[in-house]
């Protein structure tokens, strides 16, 4: 078949705007495939960062409401908690609404140690533990603000209202390429402070000796403290995670839907213009025929080229998914922290466009390959 090549690429380009016209189709309905496959892959790749050996201990009526810095101790005489720590949304703006990152007041003695997988030297550590402004940030968040160590960041609290500054004393770098960087952590001291001692956390991070165990001491957690002021719920890091992703709603059934719906569209419009090329050409495969073209032959010219047309697409759809995205560290306002266009994503938009072009190919093939010659030849559209 590749002799016909030229031949072939002639026929594609022989309506040169309408095969434009269906290659950018196919063009941006594959960019938005992987568009939408991403938010799925992203989602997943956040819950896979989850470790099995921590727990998340929160108040059990929601996570607006606080627990007593106190619980700590207790927490950590619990048989199978190997050490805790704790943590607080903070929410505060920087500069502007729209530059939306993850901001936690945390534990400075203890909170490092339970996320060995971010890497920071004992330096930076070390300042974090003893400077009250101090603060450290995700390797993919210094990148998009251009953070150094030693800069002044300013944030203004919307929870915990003022203006509130940090210094930059750590970048904070992931040990695999899927972790979440887009975050700052400072020192839970100064919160506590100025908001006059108030004793309060959002939730506690619970490492145990032994993450086979996570159910029983999870039940013996909450079961210490029911019938308190402030009851808790405990569960594992990547339920913890989920039950954030949960709020959006079945997600993955939209998004799988949206997509299925717009490849079955563009399915259509190249079967289309397929069609259409095929029946503009009737009586050119009838000459192909007479001199000797096989019936084979001739289906085989018609598939490639619709593969071609359908190929072109995709390689222009998921090729431009994948620089946009990678170029741009995309994160939709924080919320994809993760948001790379994977090879498997790339692979099923290629695997798509091949499809779509078997598809739109079969039906004008089949009828090629039944032409009658002398039929063809009267052919007059």
């Amino acid at each position: 078949m590749t002799r016909y090549l030229p031949y072939i690429l002639r026929n594609t380009l022989r309506n040169k705007r309408r095969t434009a016209l269906t290659v950018l189709s196919i063009f941006i309905s594959l960019f938005l495939f992987c568009t939408l496959r991403t938010v799925i892959t992203s989602l997943a790749a956040s819950l896979e960062s989850a470790s099995s050996a921590r727990l998340i201990t929160r108040r059990s009526t929601s996570l607006t409401f606080m627990l007593p810095v106190s619980y700590r101790d207790r927490l950590t005489q619990i048989p199978g908690v190997e050490d805790a720590s704790w943590m607080t949304w903070f929410g505060g703006i920087y500069i502007d609404e729209r530059n939306f990152f993850a901001q936690f007041a945390v534990d400075p003695q203890r909170y490092l140690e339970l996320y060995p997988e971010y890497r920071l030297t004992p330096e930076e550590k070390d300042v974090f533990r003893r400077e009250r402004t101090a603060c450290i940030v995700g390797e993919k968040l210094a990148r998009k603000y251009g953070f150094e160590v030693g800069d002044r960041i300013t944030l203004r609290g919307t929870i915990f209202e003022g203006v509130w500054d940090f210094t930059v004393c750590g970048v904070a770098y992931p040990a695999t390429p899927d972790l979440d960087t887009n975050w700052l952590l400072f020192n839970g001291e100064y919160l506590n402070q100025r908001m006059g001692d108030f004793g309060q956390v959002g939730a506690f991070v619970l490492k145990l000796d032994d993450p086979a165990r996570a159910g029983d001491v999870a039940r013996t957690v909450d079961a210490t403290f029911a019938n308190s002021a402030a009851e808790t719920k405990t569960e594992t890091e990547k339920a913890f995670q989920m039950g954030f992703i949960s709020m959006l709603g079945n997600i993955q059934a939209v998004i799988y839907a949206l997509g299925s719906a717009i490849v079955i569209a563009i399915g259509l419009v190249s079967m289309n213009t397929m069609m259409m090329a095929a029946r503009e050409r009737t009586r050119e495969i009838a000459v192909l025929k007479a001199l000797g073209f096989a019936d084979r032959t001739v289906v085989g010219l018609v598939l490639v080229e619709s593969l071609l047309i359908t190929l072109a697409g995709g390689l222009l759809g998921a090729g431009l998914a994948r620089l946009v995205f990678g170029l741009t560290d995309f994160t939709a306002g924080g919320f994809f922290p993760s948001f790379t266009v994977t090879d498997g994503t790339v692979a099923q938009a290629l695997g798509i466009a091949l499809f779509l072009g078997v598809v739109s190919g079969v039906a004008p093939a089949w009828n090629a390959a039944r032409l009658h010659i002398v039929d063809a030849l009267r052919h007059t559209g």
